[in-house]
C-alpha cells in the first residue's frame, strides 16, 4: 500500500486548488480515506496544507483504487467551496481515530501498573521461600 501512481495533477487556479487524481495498487478493500490522505500529504509534501478525500474508488476485478483529492491553502475556502457532509464525515473519522487512540492509551497505562504488580509478586514470593529452604538445610 505505499506506492502511489499519479494520473493527474491539476491547479485549478479559478477555485485556488490543486486537484489530485491518483491510483493505490494492491490496496482494494484495505485502504481507508484517512490512511490515503496520510500517503498522500507524504508523496507530494503538503504539510500545512488541507487535503480532502474527495472519492475513493475500487476497480472491479482489480485490486486499484483511484482517489481525487483536493488541496486547499486555506480550510475558509475549502469550506466555502465543498459540500459540508463531506467535512462533517471527516470530522466523525478524525473523532473516531482519536477516540481509539486514547482507548489504547488508557489500556496501555493500566497494563503497566499490573505489569509492576506483577514483578513484584513473584519478588515477595521468593522471600517468603527462602526462610523455609534454610530451616530444611538446617
Amino acid at each position: 500500500m505505499s506506492t502511489i501512481e499519479t494520473l493527474s495533477d491539476v491547479n485549478n487556479t479559478f477555485l485556488s486548488r490543486r486537484e489530485l487524481t491518483c491510483d493505490f495498487p494492491g490496496s482494494s478493500g484495505k485502504l481507508k480515506s484517512m490512511e490515503a490522505v496520510d500517503m498522500v500529504t507524504k508523496e507530494f509534501k503538503l504539510d500545512g496544507k488541507v487535503v480532502i478525500p474527495m472519492r475513493l474508488k475500487t476497480h472491479v476485478g482489480m485490486s486499484k483504487v483511484t482517489g481525487t483529492f483536493y488541496v486547499y491553502e486555506d480550510e475558509g475556502l475549502a469550506k466555502k467551496h465543498i459540500n459540508p457532509t463531506i467535512f462533517s464525515r471527516l470530522e466523525k473519522t478524525k473523532a473516531k481515530i482519536a477516540e481509539a487512540e486514547k482507548a489504547a492509551a488508557d489500556a496501555a497505562a493500566a497494563e503497566a501498573p499490573a505489569e509492576e504488580e506483577k514483578a513484584e509478586a513473584p519478588a515477595e514470593e521468593e522471600k517468603a521461600e527462602a526462610p523455609a529452604e534454610e530451616e530444611k538445610t538446617e
